[in-house]
């Protein structure tokens, strides 16, 4: 299994733009800055191994800051894992920052045939993504 992390706020894709000066779509700034932090901190996990073929299992859990703004009680509650987070951005656009893992860890992202996507509160924000082959027991 291969287990990548990455510290920080975690930041989910943002939509792609249109410049009407160049008529052209471009990928925002802060997005493309996000994946570039993330394909070198798989990178770094890589090592130099070869890229991982065929069907992957991929979780992503999105570790997010705790509001400042909340009482105690509240933010031990969420530290405990009893309250989840329900606000921007969308679990969906955690997932597709994997993008940026294409030629890092993988071939393509479309060997991800199962994947998990979580987001949880914590005092040490950060995103996590493991990555393991698909094994026979977990195929339906």
């Amino acid at each position: 299994m291969i287990r990548i992390v990455m510290a920080g706020e975690p930041i989910g894709k943002g939509r792609p733009r249109f410049s009407r000066a160049t008529g052209t779509v471009y990928t925002p700034e802060k997005t493309a800055r996000y994946e570039e932090r993330l394909a070198w901190a798989a990178q770094s996990v890589m090592a130099g191994q070869p890229l991982l073929d065929g069907p992957l299992v991929v979780t992503v859990r999105a570790h997010m800051s705790i509001p400042a703004s909340k009482p105690g009680k509240w933010k031990a509650a969420a530290l405990a894992g009893e309250t989840r987070p329900t606000k921007k951005p969308d679990l969906d656009n955690f997932a597709k920052c994997l993008d940026a893992l294409n030629k890092v860890v993988w071939i393509d992202d479309s060997q991800i045939v199962l994947l998990y996507v979580e987001k949880h509160w914590t005092d040490q924000p950060r995103i996590e993504i493991l990555v393991d082959k698909l094994s026979p027991s977990i195929m339906l």
